[in-house]
């Protein structure tokens, strides 16, 4: 990511100081009416439309009507406006839940939150990391889960330990889904039959004596089952849940002791 000369306080590029209203961001210029944030509105727009990869420098510039250096005095590389896109279409966490809430629902509740915010802009997933948080929401969305296992006796290493591996759950699962559903989507049939195409070749390849829980499986009818359409989400973070859950219970034994 490139940063600005005078960057030494925050380490962050002056688009991104500017997001936090650590600086002015530039009032006057030969476009008037231009500005941060109708720059990443029209990237987030664009990449909505047409994917991450229909978004450069010079594409935001023509869906805005001006010169492809106007937009440098705003933003200084691609980068940037990938880390400041990523923050406008997630944007800020829901309201937190009362405080009598326990961690688990309160942690539960963050997770799929965050898991609609992705899926209704999968594109983002297709940002590279660049680093840890560094914009408004996204630190916002750390508060709150972090702040969702304030009531347990987790030290904060192990706290955000836990954030990243909630959130990795998250992201994956998302993931997974949006290439399955841009699979689907190019093979030109509906996902049910996908699943039983799918179901009919493996059964034809895995010989049950090579192969027998495979084919317990498959006899079992999992890939062509009335599933609900979030099970797996929510058996995958039910899980991880119980395992969090133990973690708890063991350093709270740990530290009674």
């Amino acid at each position: 990511m490139t940063h600005s000369g005078d960057d030494a306080q925050t380490g962050l590029p002056a688009s991104l100081e500017a997001a936090w209203g650590l600086r002015e961001r530039p009032a006057k210029g030969p476009r008037p009416g231009l500005s941060l944030d109708r720059i990443v509105d029209a990237a987030v727009a664009l990449a909505a439309a047409e994917g991450l990869g229909a978004v450069s420098m010079g594409r935001v510039a023509k869906e805005l009507g001006v010169a492809t250096m106007s937009l440098y005095r705003y933003v200084a590389a691609k980068d940037e406006l990938y880390v400041l896109m990523l923050d406008a279409a997630v944007g800020p966490p829901p309201p937190a839940p009362a405080p009598e809430a326990g961690w688990r629902q309160a942690l539960a509740g963050w997770a799929r939150a965050h898991r609609g915010a992705l899926r209704r802009n999968s594109w983002v997933l297709r940002i590279p990391i660049s680093g840890p948080p560094a914009t408004p929401n996204s630190v916002a969305w750390w508060e709150q889960g972090l702040c969702a296992l304030e009531g347990t006796k987790l030290d904060e290493g192990a706290k955000i330990s836990v954030i990243l591996l909630v959130s990795g759950f998250v992201r994956n699962e998302v993931l997974l889904l949006t290439e399955i559903g841009e699979a689907v989507a190019s093979s030109g049939t509906g996902p049910e039959e996908v699943m039983r195409r799918y179901e009919r070749t493996l059964k034809r390849l895995a010989d049950p004596a090579r192969y027998p829980a495979v084919a317990r499986m498959l006899s079992a009818g999992v890939f062509t089952g009335a599933d609900e359409p979030d099970f797996d989400f929510e058996f995958g973070l039910g899980t991880v849940l119980d395992g969090v859950d133990v973690l708890i219970a063991r350093r709270s034994g740990e530290r009674g002791g």
